[in-house]
């Protein structure tokens, strides 16, 4: 019996030695990915705009820029959204302010400041600007006078000073996608023979106006999301039949079918688009900026 006394000894002994022994070593804590931004500027279709119940256009987070963050983050876990767009901002007002607060005065001094702060961490900047100034040129009435509007010539040298800043303050090798247009007016066709021709004259002037804001981008070495061709703005050839609209060319069935422009009161008609329609907004960013792998 004296083994087996030892033996219980010995056993009792080497557990409690081994259960008094130094805790298990924890796991070390992985470290937060490095944190990455994704700029958002412009005007209300870079706050993602939509019409309420009432009819009202309100911020929402259906806009292109969530959606495409929401692509990015999956890959990019530390990126992090900054919008600073401003509903019914100008090209001019983007300069200049008036229209929304902002610390630093206006929509571009706040967007510098950020990058200047956050330069080389900044991995995407998308802005669309310029959907507003045309208001400026009042009725134009033919294609060849879109391009001596004042307000449209104003509107490229300010897109230009803005590229240029942004440029400066985010440091080289920032990464700028500028959009193209929709065109609401399309909706105009189903309202008959005059509406018709607004649809038409309303294409040209818009695809000549697309055309210098694209140039702008490309010459500053920007990026260009063609949201005009993603929205076939300019095909009137291919009829489609679309429900609550008929049958109508494909330009104009899309912007029904991605926008409220032919909604039902209250919520229509609103130039703004849907989640549909952000969505291919945000899918053309996307293809454009490179990131679609």
């Amino acid at each position: 019996m004296g083994w087996v006394r030892i033996a219980l000894v010995i056993a009792v002994a080497m557990a409690v030695t081994a259960c008094s022994g130094g805790s298990p070593t924890s796991r070390p804590t992985a470290a937060p990915p490095p944190a990455t931004y994704y700029l958002a500027l412009g005007d209300s279709l870079s706050q993602g705009v939509q019409p309420d119940a009432a009819g009202a256009s309100v911020e929402t987070t259906q806009g292109y820029p969530d959606q495409l963050y929401a692509i990015l983050h999956r890959n990019q876990p530390g990126l992090r959204l900054v919008k600073l767009g401003c509903a019914g901002e100008t090209t001019g007002t983007m300069i200049n302010g008036g229209i929304c607060h902002y610390d630093q005065g206006s929509q571009l001094a706040a967007a510098t400041a950020f990058l200047t702060a956050h330069r080389g961490h900044t991995s995407l900047v998308t802005i669309d600007i310029g959907a507003n100034d045309p208001e400026a040129c009042g009725s134009l009435t033919s294609f060849q006078n879109v391009t001596s509007c004042a307000g449209l010539t104003q509107a490229i040298d300010n897109l230009k000073q803005t590229l240029a800043q942004l440029q400066a303050a985010g440091g080289l090798g920032l990464r700028i996608v500028g959009m193209t247009y929709y065109l609401p007016a399309l909706a105009e066709w189903r309202t008959g023979i005059t509406g018709k021709a607004v649809a038409y004259a309303s294409e040209k002037l818009t695809a000549k106006y697309n055309d210098m804001l694209a140039q702008a981008y490309t010459a500053a070495g920007a990026r260009v999301a063609d949201v005009s061709a993603a929205f076939h703005t300019s095909d009137f050839g291919n009829q489609t039949t679309a429900a609550d609209v008929g049958t109508v060319p494909r330009n104009v069935a899309l912007i029904c079918q991605w926008t409220w422009q032919c909604a039902s009161a209250p919520r229509g008609p609103n130039q703004h688009a849907n989640r549909a329609g952000y969505a291919i907004i945000a899918r053309t960013f996307l293809i454009a900026a490179g990131l679609d792998d």
